[in-house]
C-alpha cells in the first residue's frame, strides 16, 4: 500500500491545527488596590479625633459597627481607656460627658475631600482606635496609593527636575516594601509602623504634587523576583557599594536580588558622593568609650560580675564581602568580646541615643599605658546599606538613568510589574 495517503492525512491534520489555533491564555486578573493598616501610635494614654475644615466625622463601635455619634467640623473628642476595663475605651466630648465603654472605635469623614484628624494630624481613609493593657493603639486604614503618597516625600525629600527618576524609584520601592510586609505586625493589629521601623508616613500634610505625580506615574507597580513581590529595602547612602542583606540583618537569609552592588560611576567618583553623609568621622576618648560600651554591650552579651574591665584594644576582626565590618573585637585585660556585624552600629554608638552611621569604617586606636585612650572611626555612608541607595538613585537620575534602570541595578534580576 502506498504511503502517500498517510502523509496526506498528516498534512490535513497539520492544516486543521493551523486553522484552529489554541485559545489564548486568559490574562492573570489584576488584584484590587490593597488597603493597608498603618500603626500611627501604640501605648498612648489618650488620643484626640476630629474632622478637618468643614468635615463631619462619623464614629461607630469597631466590633459591632453600631453608630456612636458624629463629631461636628472643627470639634475634637478625646479617647481614653476605660478605667474599669482596659480592653475598652470611652469618648469624652467637649462638655466632659463620656460615652459608655466601647470595644474600639472606627472613625471616617463623611464629607467629600475632607480628612480625619488624629492627634492633630490629617489622614486619608479611616482611623480605628483600640485599647489594651498598654494603652491606646491608633491605626490608619488607607488605600496603598494614598499611603505611598504620604511616604515618598518624607523618605526621599523634595527633588529638583533632573532628579525626578529617583522619586519614581522611591514610589515603586515604598509600594513594594509595604505590600510585601503586610501583616508583619499582625499581633498589634496593623501592617506597618508609621516610622523608621517600616517607612516614615506622615499623612496628608506631607503630600506634595511631586509625590502624587510619582505615585500616579507608577500606579500599582512593584518589584518582583521569580513572580513574588520582593523585600524592597532602601537606605540613605551606601558610600561605595550596597551590602548583602545577610551582612546587615542577622536573621536574614541571602537573596539574589539583595547582594552588593557597586555605586562606582568612574574616575574615582560614586553616584552617592553628593550625599552629606557620604563620608563621616566619629571619635571617642577612653572615658566616653567606656561609658558607651557599659550601656550597649549588655544588650548583646552578658558581662562578668565585676563589670567592664579595662579596655586594651578595639579592632576590626572580620570584613564582609562588601567591605564592611563583619565583626568587631573588643579586648579587655582578661578575654575579649566579639560583636557580629549586624550589632556593631548599636554597640559602638557615638552617643547613647544615636546609632553609628554605618558599618563601613576603619579604626585608629591610641593606647596609653596599655589601655585604650582614644578611638577614631573614619566611615562611609549612612544606614544599613541594603537595597536601593537613595542618594545613589538621585545621582543616577542626574546622570540620566530612568527609574526602571535605577531599580533593576540596585535589585539585580528583578522586574517591575503592575500588581493592580
Amino acid at each position: 500500500m502506498p504511503r502517500w495517503p498517510k502523509r496526506a492525512l498528516v498534512s490535513l491534520a497539520l492544516l486543521a491545527t493551523a486553522a484552529c489555533p489554541r485559545a489564548p491564555r486568559a490574562p492573570t486578573p489584576a488584584i484590587a488596590e490593597p488597603e493597608l493598616r498603618i500603626g500611627l501610635a501604640v501605648g498612648l494614654p489618650n488620643a484626640s479625633i476630629g474632622g478637618s475644615e468643614g468635615g463631619e466625622l462619623f464614629v461607630s463601635e469597631a466590633a459591632s459597627g453600631t453608630a456612636v455619634g458624629s463629631i461636628p467640623a472643627g470639634v475634637r473628642w478625646v479617647v481614653v481607656p476605660d478605667s474599669a476595663d482596659p480592653s475598652r475605651l470611652r469618648l469624652m466630648k467637649p462638655d466632659s460627658t463620656r460615652t459608655d465603654p466601647l470595644r474600639g472605635i472606627a472613625v471616617v469623614n463623611v464629607t467629600e475631600n475632607r480628612f480625619v484628624v488624629a492627634n492633630g494630624r490629617r489622614y486619608r481613609g479611616r482611623i480605628s482606635i483600640t485599647s489594651g493593657r498598654g494603652g491606646l493603639t491608633v491605626v490608619n486604614r488607607v488605600n496603598a496609593e494614598s499611603y505611598v503618597a504620604g511616604v515618598v516625600a518624607p523618605e526621599i525629600g523634595a527633588r529638583r527636575p533632573d532628579e525626578l527618576a529617583a522619586v519614581l524609584a522611591q514610589a515603586v520601592v515604598s509600594r513594594s516594601f509595604a505590600i510585601k510586609n503586610r501583616g508583619r505586625w499582625e499581633a498589634f493589629g496593623f501592617d506597618a509602623y508609621a516610622d523608621t521601623r517600616d517607612q516614615v508616613y506622615l499623612g496628608v500634610a506631607v503630600e506634595t504634587g511631586q509625590a502624587w505625580d510619582a505615585v500616579r506615574k507608577t500606579a500599582g507597580q512593584v518589584l518582583r523576583y521569580d513572580g513574588d513581590v520582593i523585600d524592597a529595602y532602601f537606605h540613605s547612602t551606601c558610600g561605595f557599594s550596597t551590602a548583602g542583606v545577610e551582612e546587615a540583618f542577622a536573621t536574614s537569609r541571602t537573596r539574589p536580588y539583595l547582594r552588593p552592588v557597586s555605586d562606582d560611576r568612574g574616575s574615582g567618583h560614586y553616584y552617592c558622593d553628593i550625599s552629606p553623609r557620604f563620608r563621616w568621622r566619629e571619635e571617642w576618648d577612653g572615658s566616653k568609650l567606656r561609658a558607651i560600651l557599659s550601656r550597649t554591650l549588655p544588650t548583646v552579651t552578658p558581662l562578668s560580675g565585676d563589670g567592664l574591665q579595662r579596655i586594651t584594644d578595639v579592632t576590626v576582626s572580620r570584613k564582609t564581602r562588601s567591605g564592611r565590618v563583619g565583626e568587631l573585637r573588643i579586648v579587655f585585660e582578661r578575654g575579649d568580646i566579639r560583636i557580629p556585624g549586624p550589632d556593631v552600629r548599636a554597640v559602638l554608638r557615638p552617643e547613647a541615643d544615636r546609632l553609628l552611621s554605618s558599618a563601613a569604617f576603619q579604626l585608629t586606636v591610641t593606647k596609653t599605658n596599655g589601655e585604650v585612650s582614644r578611638v577614631v572611626a573614619a566611615g562611609a555612608g549612612s544606614g544599613h546599606a541594603v537595597g536601593m541607595c537613595q542618594w545613589g538613585a538621585i545621582g543616577r537620575a542626574r546622570a540620566g538613568q530612568d527609574y526602571r534602570s535605577i531599580l533593576t541595578t540596585y535589585f539585580p534580576g528583578t522586574k517591575i510589574e503592575k500588581l493592580y
